[in-house]
Formats: C-alpha cells, structure tokens, sequence
C-alpha cells in the first residue's frame, strides 16, 4: 500500500494488540502502511511533546471532518490506526501542533495550534492527507476512484473557556460517542498522552470544564 509508505507516524504506540501487527479480516496483510515495518513487526515510535494547554498566538482551530454520506470506512483497528498515525504524521509535516484529538469510523476531530504564519495551510495539510487515506482505503477495498470524505468545518478558538472546553470535548469524545466509559481506554484518541504527558492540574483543569454549551456538529 505505497500511498502510505512516505509518512513518518510518530507519537503513538505500534499497535494495541500486544505486539501482534493488526491484520484485515479479509486476510490482507498490513505491510507498508505505516503501522507496521514491510517484514510484519510493529514500528517503533515516540510519544509527543507535552501538550501547551494555551491559546497559540498564530491561531488555535477545533477541527472536524466526516466521510462523504457519513460511510464507515474506518471500522477496523488497523484502519483506525492508519488514520491516527496519518493525521499526526501530516499535522507534523505542515507543522501544526495538535493539542487533543479522536478518530472514529467516519469522522474525526482534533485541536491544534496553526504554524507562527497562520492558518492558510489547513485546507492543503487535510487535502493531503484525505488523498493518502481514501487511495489506500480505496486500494484496500478495490474501490477506485470513490469519494471517501466529505468537506471540513473549523472553528477559531479565540477564549480560554471554549478553548479548554473543546480539549475536554476531543479527549472524551469516545465517551459521548458510546464507545468506552473511560476517555483513556479508547485506543484512537488522545487521552492517554493527554493523561500521561499533562501535569495533574492541568488534566483536572481541562476535565473539569463543562462542555455542554459548545455547539458542534457531531451527529455521526
């Protein structure tokens, strides 16, 4: 799968099956796309930097995206994976600084700090990295061609109480979502580095905010 072989994954675990390399269950082997090395064994990898938990100066975004029609294209670990480790991979490489985020099936969130010279790089870091997701899961399903995702929608945070509220948000959306009671155990957001890079304050400080009067679209 060559369309994921030029990312540089890093800042997650090489995988959460107890260093079993994940495998399709239609029988496909996993190699070369990023969760593993081309001889099957899980990558090593290295956590990020402490998260800031401060408003960026160049901008702080709450970002959101679905797949065209709502489709779930992302319902297995492996793919899970690929699209975790391919939004911190292409994050890093246009240099935006992700504070918290959450992958799921047919969306996912994140937020982050923009580059010291703004924003305008937002739209080409998610083309990019929507072209590499869709033509290796197009790939991976014999589906040339079809449209995988659907347009973005991005909110500048400009208070510190809605900035905090949405990191609260993203880090727990797995919660809100039905899919674990407890923010950490799920595997494909960022709660665990949240919880294990941040001070104890600053995870009180952040999981402490209320967050029922944000409005985001989350009907997925």
């Amino acid at each position: 799968m060559d369309c994921m072989d030029d990312m540089n994954y890093g800042g997650l675990p090489p995988t959460q099956s107890g260093g079993k390399p994940p495998t399709e269950s239609d029988g496909k082997p996993p190699h070369s796309i990023g969760c593993v090395n081309s001889d099957g064994k899980p990558r090593s990898t290295s956590w990020l930097h402490a998260p800031t938990h401060r408003l960026s100066s160049s901008g702080t975004y709450f970002v959101t995206t679905g797949t065209y029609l709502k489709q779930h294209h992302f319902t297995t670990p492996l793919r899970l994976d690929v699209l975790q480790r391919g939004l911190l991979a292409v994050a890093a490489e246009f240099g935006w600084q992700l504070e918290a985020w959450c992958a799921f099936s047919n969306h996912y969130h994140f937020v982050a700090h923009s580059p010291e010279a703004g924003a305008a790089t937002l739209a080409p870091m998610l083309r990019t990295l929507h072209s590499k997701l869709a033509h290796w899961v197009n790939k991976l399903d014999s589906a040339p061609g079809r449209r995988v995702w659907h347009n973005f929608r991005d909110t500048r945070l400009t208070h510190e109480k809605s900035y905090l509220a949405r990191l609260h948000y993203t880090h727990a959306n797995a919660v809100h979502h039905g899919l674990t009671r407890v923010p950490n155990q799920y595997a494909w957001c960022s709660a665990a580095w949240f919880e294990r890079t941040a001070s104890p304050a600053q995870v009180e400080t952040v999981y402490a905010m209320k967050t029922d009067f944000i409005n985001v679209e989350d009907d997925y």
